[in-house]
This record gives structure tokens, C-alpha cells and sequence, in this order.
């Protein structure tokens, strides 16, 4: 039977090929580190899990909910940008609950988007950021993924090409993979690009507050002006350890929000009320809890790119994100990122995601996930300094990348 339209327009989901060798291992009773999918381990803080409990007792909160969040998480969500940022917002017109970050990028693509509209999204960057726009039947027009000197006379090239010209400009950071972090500096010159040219920025700020050095990551929206052309969109998914629970935001433009509000009241009902309820109550908490997630996010960090140097695969440390962007050992970087994936299930009993599955110009990374524990980093550390030595041994390298895997 022929493929629909839509469903066309997606390529082969390259993850699903690493998920089946990691299923296939577990049968045959391997022990699997999973540093893969982004899914955070950490449980939901007692006093987020307690508030839900409280108000999933009382049935008046099981009926249909708000599409756009109850009045509550909203106001929740705009004195949090308020405090973070000291960006004020509208909770009525600026402010949308979403069911997760990628949910809020999928409709607000089907919102904007027109046949053949052209978005600027970076590559390598998180999968839904160009999808969502290529199944709504835009067009995607790669940018550089590195905020830093080439981004400006990059986004110049890709309007002088365009035709039409650019609808829309995705940022994200701190980045998913690569774990870039932008400067104040690098979004005022970006939201002035953006004004002179007539093109929406929608930022990805799902990881603000995963972060390690002392600066916490700016908005963009703290840029004067910025609110004229931008939306951002944030999850509670990371910063508070709720991925199954799928709250998000998307705050900024009010002629943009209404949109994604428009569209949205067409497809779901908003998420739970008990779990906006809860939703509201984190978002108006003091910080421990944020402060938690992020301290052990850090540790797990430092034993990573300590554990994993020792046994011979130097990862830079990320800055922010729960995320290592590790570049792939030289014998190996020649097979790809998904071949070396395949690889490392196979031989070292240890998953990773590979980079071309954010974008071709991701292929010669991995990304490494920070959702186990210490010991079993430094397990997974282990094995690897185990299988790069099989590797590297003398007249042993045939033994260890197939002949099906060599580019």
C-alpha cells in the first residue's frame, strides 16, 4: 500500500534501530546501560507527587479541563518568567499551557505554517524542530546549531537564497544535542535580524535550568522587543523530573499564542487538572527542587567525562543540558553515528543516540544521555574502555567493525 503524504515526508526513524538491538540484547538477558533516550530517571519531587494526589480525590477535577491550562498554571508560569527572567507577561493572552515543549512546536507549526513556507532551524538540533514543520508542509533551510559569529552572516545568506522568503527562525539553547548556550549579546542581534527581516522566532528553552556554570542561561524574550516576533517554549519535563506527565509553555508574541491557542482548542482538552494543579504548585515553589535536579545533573556530568577520558574517549564537558555531545573515536568515525551506536549495543552493552539522527551534520557525534546513576556511568565507562582497547588492538580492528558497517 502507498505511504500517505505526510507520513512520506519522514524519513526512516533512526533511533528505533538502536531501541530494537537494545530490546533484542535485554531478551537474550544483557544488562544494558541506556544513556540513549533523554528520560530522566529522577523521581518527581514528593511535594509536586502529593499536591496531585490531594486534588485527583476530588471528582470535580476529572471532567474536561482547560485546552489553554487552568487561570492558575498560567499566572504560575508568567511570575516564573518574571522572577527567572524579569520578562512580564500576560497570563491571559501571553501565556498558553502546552502537553510538553514538543506538542507546543508541532501545533504551532500547523498554526503558521503554509505549503512551501520556509523555516530556519539548526542542524543538528531535536528532531520535532524541523518535523513539525515539514509535516504541516513547510520547507526546512538548514542553519549553523553554534551561536557564535557565523550564525548572523548565516541567517543573511539564507534570506538572500530564499524564495519565499524565511516564515520563521528556531532557536534552541541551551541546545539539544550539541548543549550550546547563547548569550544575551547573541539574542539581541538575532532579534534585531529577525525584526528587520519579518521572520518569527520560536526558541526551544526546555534546559534553562540545567546548567553548571554560574551564569544561569538568558531568554530571549529578556531582549527589548523580542516579545513583537517571539515565542518560547518551555517544559517542566527536565526541571522537574515530570516527562510523563507532558506540561509545557508557550509564552511570548500574543498574535502567535492565540494562533497556537486556536489550533489547540480544536485538539485536546489541555492536560489533567490534577496535574496542572500540581503543575502550578512547582512552578511556585522555592527552587530546592530545581536546585536538586540540577546538582546531581552536574555530578553525573563530571564522572562521565571523567570516567569516559580515563578509558580513552575524551567528551568536552557540556555547559548545560543533560546531555554530552561526544564526538566519535577516530577508528570509528569513518562507519557513522548509527553504525557506532549499533556498535556500542553490541560490543560494550551500552546505548547512546546517534548524532545523525538530530541532522546529517550531526554524523560524526553521539549523544549521551545523563539518566543513570554514577555507578552505572562508570559501568558503562568500563565496558567501553574495554571494547575501544578490543578495537585498537593490533590486527584486531576486522574483528570488531563489520564489513556492512564501513563507509
Amino acid at each position: 500500500m502507498e505511504e500517505f503524504h505526510k507520513t512520506r515526508r519522514l524519513p526512516p526513524y533512526v533511533f528505533e534501530q538502536v531501541n530494537r538491538l537494545k530490546a533484542s540484547a535485554r531478551s537474550h538477558g544483557a544488562d544494558i546501560i541506556d544513556l540513549g533516550m533523554g528520560n530522566p530517571d529522577l523521581p518527581t519531587p514528593k511535594a509536586i507527587v502529593d499536591k496531585l494526589c490531594d486534588v485527583v480525590r476530588d471528582p470535580r477535577t476529572h471532567r474536561y479541563s482547560a485546552s489553554r491550562g487552568i487561570p492558575g498554571l498560567r499566572r504560575a508560569q508568567a511570575r516564573y518568567y518574571e522572577r527567572r527572567f524579569g520578562v512580564k507577561l500576560d497570563p491571559e493572552r501571553q501565556v498558553v499551557a502546552t502537553l510538553g515543549s514538543k506538542e507546543g512546536f508541532a501545533n504551532m507549526a500547523q498554526a503558521i505554517t503554509a505549503p512551501g513556507d520556509v523555516v530556519l532551524c539548526p542542524n543538528p538540533t531535536y528532531p520535532i524542530h524541523a518535523f513539525g514543520f515539514i509535516m504541516s508542509g513547510g520547507v526546512i533551510r538548514s542553519i549553523p546549531a553554534a551561536p557564535d559569529e557565523t550564525f548572523i552572516p548565516a541567517l543573511e545568506r539564507a534570506v538572500r537564497h530564499s524564495i519565499p522568503r524565511p516564515l520563521a527562525l528556531i532557536l534552541n539553547y541551551p541546545s539539544n544535542p550539541t548543549a550550546f548556550v547563547a548569550t544575551l549579546d547573541f539574542y539581541k542581534d538575532v532579534v534585531a535580524f529577525a525584526k528587520k527581516n519579518d521572520i518569527i522566532i520560536l526558541s526551544d528553552l526546555a534546559y534553562a535550568e540545567i546548567y553548571f556554570d554560574d551564569t544561569p542561561p538568558p531568554s530571549v524574550l529578556e531582549v527589548p522587543g523580542a516579545l513583537d516576533v517571539t515565542v518560547e517554549f518551555t517544559s517542566m519535563s527536565k526541571t522537574f523530573s515530570m516527562p510523563g506527565w507532558r506540561m509545557g509553555f508557550a509564552v511570548g508574541n500574543e498574535r502567535l499564542i492565540a494562533a497556537l491557542a486556536r489550533v489547540k482548542s480544536y485538539l485536546d482538552y489541555g492536560a489533567f487538572t490534577p496535574i496542572q494543579v500540581a503543575a502550578s504548585a512547582a512552578l511556585n515553589g522555592d527552587g530546592a527542587d530545581i536546585e536538586e535536579v540540577r546538582s546531581i545533573y552536574h555530578r553525573r556530568r563530571d564522572v562521565l567525562v571523567e570516567s569516559f577520558g580515563r578509558a580513552g574517549w575524551e567528551i568536552p564537558a557540556p555547559a548545560a543540558t543533560m546531555f554530552a555531545w561526544a564526538p566519535i573515536p577516530e577508528p570509528f568515525r569513518a562507519i557513522g553515528s548509527l553504525e557506532f551506536s549499533k556498535l556500542l549495543v553490541e560490543k560494550a552493552e551500552v546505548a547512546v543516540a546517534p548524532g545523525i539522527g538530530f541532522g546529517e551534520h550531526g554524523d560524526d557525534f553521539v549523544r549521551i544521555a545523563l539518566v543513570e546513576n554514577e555507578h552505572r556511568i562508570r559501568q558503562a565507562a568500563r565496558s567501553i574502555k574495554r571494547f575501544l582497547a578490543s578495537a585498537t588492538r593490533s590486527g584486531d580492528q576486522d574483528n570488531v567493525i563489520p564489513l556492512s558497517a564501513r563507509r
